[in-house]
């Protein structure tokens, strides 16, 4: 029986000792490669060669109007603003990040303006509470942080700074500490009863922080038999707790009053 591995009169011959299911996937392995290298040959040059596809990526790019004007521009006329930008917090941060592209502007000041965000849905962006933020970086909760009001009304955008004053904003980093506040008796306490923000605290609040009380007294000044403060809980500092600071059995945020609060000489009311 004639060997089905001789080719032809014998022009191509396998050797009669590799099996039929090497054969097969030699021919198949020879089929592949010789669609591959006709397919490559049959590509056109720009999919195939990395300098045509460079050079006709720069053009495609290049044909795109071009939008951005660049900082450099703004400071032709706005210097101010360049100024005051350069000295602040956003002093890495391109004009057109919060103004959108300005080349328009640039070319025909008098029929574009740039768009100015007022609203609060635009610096959230950013500045919401996002537990993956870096460490000091400024956080809100936007939805209690001077609700019904545009940011720009207090932080000037260009060189953003906290408002002047108390920090009467406190939720805007503790807001798990000022709800629960808000349904205590310290309810309407301003934070800086108690503490002392500052102005430091405001920028880095990580590594300058606010005061607390160091001594019974402190809390005396209100709940002491005898305080000026009326309608409080007051006790005999003499008596009360004599060996313990105030805050090792009351939580401040949420002070509770022992027993039933009324004339046991540990929380009454005078």
């Amino acid at each position: 029986m004639k060997n089905p591995r001789l080719g032809g009169r014998g022009i191509f011959r396998l050797p009669s000792w590799l099996p039929n299911h090497v054969v097969r996937l030699l021919v198949v392995l020879v089929l592949l490669a010789g669609g591959l290298l006709f397919a490559r040959a049959s590509l056109p040059p720009e999919m195939k060669d990395r300098k045509v596809q460079q050079e006709n990526t720069v053009a495609r790019e290049i044909a795109h109007p071009v939008k951005y004007a660049g900082a450099q521009a703004c400071g032709d006329c706005h210097d101010d603003k360049v100024q005051a930008k350069a000295g602040g917090y956003h002093r890495n941060l391109s004009c057109e990040t919060c103004h959108g592209p300005a080349g328009k502007h640039v070319e025909d000041p008098l029929s574009f303006t740039p768009p100015a965000p007022r609203d609060r849905q635009f610096c959230p962006k950013c500045h919401a509470y996002n537990l993956s933020r870096p460490l000091g970086f400024p956080q809100v909760n936007p939805v209690t942080h001077n609700p019904m009001k545009a940011c720009i009304e207090c932080h000037e955008p260009h060189d953003p700074k906290p408002p002047t004053g108390a920090p009467g904003e406190c939720r805007a980093c503790h807001n798990d500490i000022q709800r629960l506040k808000d349904v205590s008796p310290h309810a309407l306490l301003e934070c800086t009863t108690c503490h002392e923000a500052p102005e430091e605290h405001k920028l880095t609040p990580r590594s300058v922080r606010p005061s607390k009380p160091t001594t019974r007294e402190f809390c005396g000044t209100c709940h002491a038999r005898g305080a000026k403060k009326d309608d409080v809980p007051k006790v005999d500092m003499t008596t009360h707790g004599a060996k313990y600071m105030c805050w090792q059995c009351h939580y401040p945020h949420m002070p509770q009053i022992g027993g039933d609060g009324e004339g046991d000489g540990e929380g009454h009311h005078e």
